[in-house]
């Protein structure tokens, strides 16, 4: 009896040792990719992969960061949701040659864990205006002291040299790599991939709002929850680039209806354009003075159609929708990372002032052509007469039977003979015997 008790307990003892392996590989972990300056979409997108962890109960969740900054409104939107999160959110800058720039900083520090891969960058979170430009003296003193008091509770754990660094990257716009904030433990680790990065925290400590926890990582499966295609549009709209170009096609498609008015897709296409164009210009730092060139530009090119120059106003266009564009989206100061391409600008302005030319091209030969609708559009036509006009009778022109009328002094017209249009009355031709042209 003694010997079947002491089986039964050594088969529970490996089962116990064998199950245990088996609940932490069967862990799950939630991947956020987060890329590029920051917006009100990877804001979303940030907090409903937040709600979804929460939601499944996975392990944890990664946020995979490379970002050059954004506003310190969207920052603070971020850092409140990691920090309010119920599941521990590991921070991780990668791939190779990616930044937590500017706001991005301030958020890699908001992290329960926070890693970065190898030949990475964090720092250069010195505050600057909604244009990129360097605040006041008293307000750049302000938004640093607010910043230096956000990143001291966020890294205060760390130790004495992690928060000297956090404060350098505000007060000096300080930037280091990651092995240098590995060193002054800023970070928690440096991993190659989101594997290694999985096996190099199991086991860490975190603190949450509603106590701590040790996280068991190592062998998890990492699923991606990939940004939904409203908040993929959204941030699409955010692109310079993507912006000036809606903007333009807007433009475009309404001087089309207003020149043709009368159908509805020209007009659709543009009022839905010049929409999404201005949720971008909502959020991109522009210099809205650069719309008055735009709008300059515009109409240059309508006055070119309506009273045709050869081309000279559609030049001087050309010109102010260069610089308008350039001085909208690419002022002084403005973040590289949010500039709008310049031969995409030059390229763009050249097809639609070429555009402009065709149609100014069209109304020259327009002008040139002969009346070819009411009454006066059958002057000087050639007509077969279909009676005998004696004076009256009737011919034809144009494919239409009319009634005719000879003009004084002419003599009788025989059926079969031509007749030239010389004017019209009412519903009566008034015509004349065609000559041959001599020669």
């Amino acid at each position: 009896m003694r010997r079947y008790r002491l089986l039964a307990m050594a088969a529970l003892a490996a089962i116990s040792l064998g199950a245990a392996p088996a609940r932490q590989g069967s862990a799950r972990v939630l991947l956020l990719r987060a890329t590029g300056a920051l917006t009100p979409a990877m804001a979303e997108y940030l907090e409903r992969g937040l709600a979804t962890a929460e939601r499944e109960g996975v392990e944890a969740v990664i946020l995979q960061l490379d970002t050059p900054g954004g506003s310190i409104g969207l920052m603070n939107r971020m850092v409140q949701a990691i920090r309010t999160s119920r599941t521990p959110v590991i921070v991780y800058v990668a791939p190779r040659g990616a930044i937590a720039g500017s706001a991005g900083t301030v958020i890699s520090l908001a992290g329960h864990v926070l890693a970065m891969a190898p030949e990475t960058a964090i720092g250069a979170a010195s505050p600057v205006g909604p244009q990129g430009e360097d605040l006041g003296e008293t307000l750049q003193a302000k938004e640093q002291e607010i910043l230096k008091a956000t990143v001291r509770g966020l890294v205060g754990g760390r130790g004495a040299d992690a928060v000297a660094l956090a404060e350098s990257t505000i007060d000096a716009a300080r930037a280091v790599s990651s092995e240098e904030a590995l060193h002054a433990g800023l970070i928690d680790v440096i991993a190659d991939d989101v594997g290694a990065l999985l096996s190099a925290v199991d086991g860490l400590p975190v603190e949450l709002q509603d106590g701590s926890r040790r996280l068991h990582t190592r062998g998890a499966q990492v699923e991606e929850l990939s940004p939904s295609f409203v908040e993929q549009l959204l941030g699409a709209l955010t692109n310079p680039n993507i912006v000036f170009l809606l903007m333009a096609l807007g433009v475009q498609a309404i001087l089309i209806e207003l020149s043709s008015p009368g159908g509805w897709v020209a007009g659709f296409v543009g009022v839905t354009a010049l929409a999404l164009g201005a949720y971008g210009l909502g959020i991109l730092p522009v210099n809205w003075f650069g719309l008055i060139f735009l709008g300059t530009s515009m109409v240059l090119f309508v006055l070119d159609i309506k009273a045709p120059t050869h081309g000279a106003l559609t030049a001087a266009g050309l010109a102010s929708f260069i610089v308008g564009a350039l001085v909208l989206f690419n002022s002084p100061g403005t973040p590289s990372f949010q500039r709008v391409s310049v031969p995409l600008v030059v390229g763009v302005a050249v097809v639609m002032a070429a555009a402009f030319l065709a149609v100014i091209t069209f109304v020259l030969r327009a002008q040139r052509l002969p009346v070819g609708v009411g009454s006066e559009a059958f002057v000087g036509r050639v007509g077969e007469v279909r009676t005998v006009l004696d004076p009256v009778g009737q011919v034809q022109v144009g494919g239409e039977l009319w009634s005719a009328e000879l003009e004084e002094g002419e003599e009788a017209v025989p059926v079969g003979s031509r007749v030239v249009v010389r004017r019209v009355d009412g519903l009566r031709l008034r015509v004349t015997r065609w000559q041959r042209p001599a020669g």
